[in-house]
């Protein structure tokens, strides 16, 4: 009788040690989050691409984007893109239109 290999560490998983999670089996070891490492169970656990992820990390990484989505414009960023080589704008905190 063949047993299912482990997503996470490629090793045979047994049925006394199995968790269920994307229709893939892992150790109850195994069965962490792929970011934070939190250990999950059946209500927390999300399987993407072969890895698990808790709700949190997942939303954060797979989840919609931008104000309105849970990350609130308290978050947004001033990225005028350097890190893409753009280097004509510039973000300053002056209003439109007021010569000092």
């Amino acid at each position: 009788m063949s047993s299912a290999i482990c997503m996470k560490c490629t090793r045979p998983v047994y049925h006394a040690e199995e968790m269920l999670a994307g229709g893939l089996k892992w150790h109850k070891t195994c069965f962490k989050c792929n970011l934070c490492n939190k250990r999950l169970d059946s209500m927390n656990a999300n399987a993407h691409d072969d890895a698990l992820w808790c709700k949190q990390c997942y939303a954060r990484k797979f989840g919609p984007k931008g104000v309105g989505f849970g990350i609130g414009s308290g978050a947004l960023g001033m990225d005028i893109g350097e890190h893409l080589g753009n280097k004509e704008c510039e973000v300053t905190n002056k209003p439109l239109g007021i010569n000092n």
